[in-house]
């Protein structure tokens, strides 16, 4: 089955994401379009998404970056593209095991422009 792509717009840009199968993103495309406010963490921009979810037994807290991880503590979207605060060396540790929803397409390094406050918007490409 094909996942589900989702585009996250922000003032200085915006990417495509490619999420797959779960029960976290199931609930997120329920609550899609959505408008939030971008906060950073290191190389991690997250932002709260008014969906609730549990967390998911297979949860991470060390992931790739360009991973698109739900923080189920925050009820927002993470998605890391290089070191936070708490991380050991060169690796994306999230702030406690987060749901794995899928991968950003292309180079997660374009987070990079957005910025502490900037309006953010998520959407459904497929729809």
């Amino acid at each position: 089955m094909r996942g589900r792509q989702i585009r996250i717009s922000w003032p200085s840009g915006h990417l495509t994401a490619t999420l797959g199968d779960t029960p976290t993103t199931q609930a997120l495309a329920k609550a899609l379009p959505l408008a939030s406010t971008a906060h950073t963490w290191g190389m991690e921009v997250y932002f709260d998404t008014g969906v609730a979810v549990s967390r998911e037994t297979d949860a991470r807290e060390v992931v790739e970056p360009g991973t698109v991880a739900f923080w189920t503590n925050g009820d927002a979207l993470a998605l890391p593209y290089g070191p936070t605060p708490i991380s050991r060396g060169d690796e994306c540790r999230l702030a406690s095991p987060c749901n794995v929803l899928g991968r950003v397409d292309g180079d997660a390094r374009i987070l990079a422009s957005v910025r502490e406050g900037d309006p953010v918007r998520v959407e459904s490409v497929d729809e």
